[in-house]
């Protein structure tokens, strides 16, 4: 299971997008927003509470039944299926995917849940039933409004405490999850490097964080998954091309900075300069 501190996630997943970055130049598709999902939880009086979680599914659209298109699926990438909610206090949080969906409204996001789901209290397991009900999976209204070319991290808060029941006194559990969904939006750094031969390295570098991509067969390059603030923008191209460095670079979270074209100089030899 991928557990990690939610206050350095961020930071974890701005090296995952490094890595994205260079081996798909291309990022996100034209039109597209992407998508990153996590789960985390409030405390509960239990020793252990585990759900199975196969995937998370958002919903392009208006709101309005009749308009709504159909269901995009994130499945869990999380190594196990089965978390135990109450590791996810205290700061930590699990990472459950990424996708990208067509830019524009996404008003609904479900989590589908499995049937391995129970608690551990005093050694003893007790398995949780679930209402048919929600075997569609559990929905929540979203309504956010989704930008292209930028990354959004989808935060679930699956609150144990609040969703087991106890029914009466027959011993038996109930699992009727109470969920809540936070939408925040990353800032995007894009611009362009001539010449084309000069293929260099684009580093965005904010106090101790780094993130680093290349351009593209149009001299192109992005940078997403920003925090907000100002950055240091490196550029390291082959030789014989001098480097540049762009400073104070705004990034906007949930805003795209458009970088005027920067055309590189090549390196002046003493024979040149005789």
């Amino acid at each position: 299971m991928k557990l990690m501190n939610f206050n350095l996630w961020m930071s974890g997943l701005l090296s995952l997008l490094f890595l994205v970055s260079c081996n798909d130049q291309e990022g996100i598709m034209e039109g597209h927003a992407r998508l990153n999902v996590s789960l985390i939880d409030a405390p509960a009086d239990y020793d252990e509470v585990w759900v199975e979680v196969l995937a998370v599914e958002v919903r392009p659209g208006k709101g309005n039944d009749a308009n709504e298109t159909a269901w995009i699926s994130i499945n869990n990438e999380a190594d196990e299926k089965r978390i135990d909610l109450l590791t996810l206090t205290g700061g930590n949080a699990v990472y459950l995917g990424s996708t990208e969906v067509p830019a524009g409204k996404i008003s609904q996001i479900r989590l589908i849940l499995g049937d391995d789901n129970y608690i551990m209290q005093d050694g003893n397991r007790i398995d949780l039933k679930t209402p048919s009900a929600q075997q569609s999976g559990l929905k929540l209204q979203l309504n956010k409004e989704l930008m292209a070319g930028i990354q959004y991290d989808l935060v679930i808060d699956f609150d144990a405490a609040k969703s087991i029941v106890k029914a009466g006194n027959s011993g038996q559990y109930i699992l009727k999850p109470v969920l809540r969904v936070v939408a925040e939006e990353s800032a995007t750094i894009k611009g362009t490097v001539l010449p084309l031969e000069a293929e260099p390295v684009i580093y965005g570098i904010k106090g101790v964080d780094t993130l680093a991509t290349f351009t593209d067969d149009n001299g192109d390059f992005v940078l997403r998954g920003l925090e907000a603030g100002e950055y240091r923008i490196e550029i390291h191209p082959k030789a014989p091309y001098l480097g540049d460095t762009l400073l104070n670079v705004p990034a906007v979270r949930g805003e795209i900075t458009v970088l005027d074209p920067v055309e590189l100089e090549m390196e002046t030899t003493e024979e040149e300069v005789e």
